[in-house]
This record gives structure tokens, sequence and C-alpha cells, in this order.
């Protein structure tokens, strides 16, 4: 001990002791290490647990409402992306126009102008395009046994499993051969196949359709909801040629006519040239002139799910704002305790400086007790905020999605509102004039 040290001994040595309720002062060596730093940090604050706890009351609470937020959002988007591909992956959707009569405007698929021949010349004209499916649809009263469902029959070609991404479950896919022969052969969804078979295996069963027999070869894989919220799954698919000559019937205007094709682009083309390509195409196929309005409408189901997917993503920014506000009110918390436990420990910061300390050591000291505090409100808060967010996904029905970079963000955004918010105190603490701090009632 060096010889100032020696001749303020008596004036320091009744204050070493720690005053009630304040961790043991660190050693005098006064100097310290980033472990002794975390240390000394970790004490003053369990020194004062209930305290301490309520401080990271604020940073819990943020941190909570931002993870449950954001998994909120992200299980809406996820939601909203597995109904878009449940559609089928670089879609566009072709439906007949509006016709007008009496000078009334139908809507779109009133005017029947699409047909069989329109897909294949897609097919042929278009190089951007993979397929093609023309199909109609329309609900009947099908039959199995002394079982009945009504469901959508949907008449189509093969390209329409391919465009619609669609597999099969059980069984398989009807031939190019058997389709164009007119063979009475079905697919059948899993929701019509649970009301019409149950538990039973419906493959080699036989349905009927408008009193027609059909063989069920093949049951769907389930798609579920789509965007519209219509149970994909409760449809029957048979061949297109087969519905016209055996159910549905054909037109004498239009023995080909469908009322939707649906056009599948090959990955990585530009959908929006594709689709460009697609209303000059009908437009010259249909011969309309340059003053009319088109004789189709295309959906793009690429913009449709954007669309959604931004609309989530701003809710989702929304709520997290909303609940980072806590965060900011936590690290208020903070800054207020810290600047109280800097004027209770006036004295030990005035000892250790008396005693060789650094002014950087004493401002590690304290910055270390608030980055501390609040990593140890955040860790609670991803805690709690993992369990809120499964709690609303059991009550609610609501689909969430913890994401891990959403959790690492969470910590170390608490992690730097302690750097924040104790930054000042600290520099308060370092910056004491040891004398005074000494005399510090």
């Amino acid at each position: 001990m060096n010889a100032p040290v020696r001749e303020l001994a008596p004036v320091i040595a009744p204050i070493t002791a720690a005053p009630a309720g304040l961790p043991p002062m660190p050693p005098c060596s006064g100097r310290m290490n980033p472990l002794e730093a975390l240390g000394g940090a970790f004490r003053a604050l369990t020194a004062n647990a209930l305290r301490s706890m309520l401080t990271a009351l604020g940073i819990f609470i943020g941190v909570a409402a931002v993870i449950a937020t954001v998994a909120v959002g992200a299980g809406a988007r996820q939601q909203v992306m597995a109904q878009i591909q449940s559609l089928g992956a670089n879609l566009l959707m072709v439906w007949s126009g509006s016709v007008t009569q009496g000078g009334v405007r139908l809507g779109a698929g009133q005017r029947q102008n699409l047909s069989w021949d329109d897909a294949e010349a897609i097919m042929r004209d278009l190089p951007a395009v993979e397929v093609a499916a023309g199909s109609i649809r329309q609900s009947f009263q099908v039959v199995a046994g002394n079982q009945n469902w009504s469901t959508s029959i949907l008449a189509t070609s093969l390209d329409y499993f391919v465009a619609h991404d669609w597999a099969i479950d059980e069984g398989r896919l009807f031939s190019p051969e058997e389709a164009n022969s007119g063979r009475k052969l079905a697919l059948i969804g899993a929701t019509v196949a649970e009301n019409l078979f149950g538990d039973e295996n419906p493959v080699g069963r036989e349905i009927r359709i408008r009193a027609t027999p059909f063989e069920v070869i093949g049951v769907l894989a389930r798609k579920g909801q789509n965007t519209a919220g219509q149970d994909q799954d409760d449809i029957v698919i048979i061949p297109y040629w087969t519905a016209r000559r055996s159910v549905m019937g054909a037109s004498r205007a239009n023995a080909r006519a469908v009322n939707v094709v649906s056009v599948k682009v090959h990955e990585g083309e530009d959908m929006a040239a594709a689709e460009a390509a697609l209303r000059t195409l009908f437009r010259q196929r249909h011969r309309v002139a340059a003053n009319e309005p088109d004789s189709v409408q295309i959906r793009n189901l690429s913009e449709v799910a954007a669309t959604r997917d931004a609309s989530s993503r701003t809710l989702s920014v929304l709520l997290a704002s909303v609940a980072a506000v806590s965060l900011l009110v936590g690290g208020i918390g903070v800054m207020n305790i810290m600047l109280v436990s800097v004027t209770e420990r006036t004295k030990e910061i005035g000892l250790r400086l008396a005693i060789g300390a650094r002014r950087a050591d004493i401002l590690a000291q304290f910055l270390a007790e608030a980055v501390l505090l609040a990593l140890l409100g955040g860790a609670a808060g991803v805690g709690a905020g993992i369990a809120i967010s499964h709690v609303m996904a059991e009550a609610g029905g609501w689909p969430v999605l913890v994401e891990w970079d959403a959790i690492l963000l969470a910590v170390g955004v608490s992690g730097l509102t302690g750097l924040f918010f104790g930054y000042w105190p600290a520099r308060q603490a370092a910056r004491l004039d040891p004398i005074t701090a000494l005399r510090h009632d």
C-alpha cells in the first residue's frame, strides 16, 4: 500500500464494509478485469433482487410482446404463402371476360369465349409457358353405395395437375389415351373420400355422377383451403372429354368450351412479361380491336401472394413497433435505477477511486450492471414470448412461427437498450470526484 493510501487508511477503514443492502466491495486493488466487473455487477443486482426484478420488468414485457407479435405475423405469412403455393407456383389464371347485355355489364365468366383450342395455342405459341390446362367445373351429387355427397366436378386434362402442383396420395392418374377415349375414371379429393368411404380405401371403388358410374383410380393429396377459404379437397376430377360425353354435355355453339385456363410459366421467367404476352395472344385469337377491352381476364397469383405477404409484413411491423415502446419504457427504468444506484454507492465509488481504480473501471462496472440487468430481463421475456405464442396458437387457433433470428434480435436489442440507457449513469459514476464522494452522506 502506498504512502497516501496509508495516510488515508484511518479515514477509509470504516467505509470498506458494504452498507446494508449493498454487495461487498471488490478487492482493494481498484482495477478489475471483465470477469470481475461481471461478477461485481451480478452481486450488485442480487443484493437488491426485488428492485432488479421490477426494473427488468419493462424489458421483460417488451421482449415478450415483440416475440409474440413477430411469431403471429410470421405464422400468418407462412399460412398465406402455403395457401398460394397450394394453388400452384408461377400460375396465371385466365377467365372468360365480361359481356354487356342491354347496357348492363355482367361479371367475369359470363362470356363463354374460352376453348380447349386456346389452351393448345398457349402451349404452342408462348415459349415461356410450361403447361396450359383448360377446365370446366360444375356441382353435382356424387353417390357411392348408400352414401352421397354434393361436390364440385372438375373436367380437365393431365396438364392441370402439373399447373397446380397436385400430387396423388393413393392410386394413379389417368393416361392421355384413357382421357381421349372417354374412359369413365375419377380422382377424388380427401374430403370427398372421407365423406363417401370413411376409413376405407376408395381406389378401385365405384361412384355415380348423374347416374353415370365412374371408377375411382386415385385420391388426391391434401391441399387445404385456398385464399378464399374454399376447401380445395372437396372435388372430383374427371377427364375433359369424358365429362363432355357423359356428364356435362357439350354446347352446340362451342363443343370445346372451357370456363378457365390454368397457365403455368417456366421457373425463372418474368411473370409480368408472360402475362403481357398472354393478353396479346388472346387479343389476336379473339380478334379484339385496339379500342376494345380485353376479351378475357387474367389473374397473376404471384401478385396476389406478394400483396398478401406485404400486408402481413406491414401488420407485423406495426405490432412489433407498438411492442417496442415497452423496451423504451424499460430502458428508461434501467437508467433511473442505475442513477439511484450511483447515488447510493457514492462512497464506494470514491473509495475505489482513492485507492487507484481507473475511471474506465468504474464506467465498465456500471455498464456491466445495466447490460446484465437488461439481458436477464430480455432472456426471461424470450421464454415468456414463446409461451404466449403457443398459448395463442392453442386457444385462438392462430398460426404462429417462432423464428430464431427474431429471438436473437430481441435479446441483442435488450442488451443494447441496457448499454444505451446505462451509459449516462455509468459516466456520472466515473466522473465523480473521489474526495467529494468520500464525504457523501
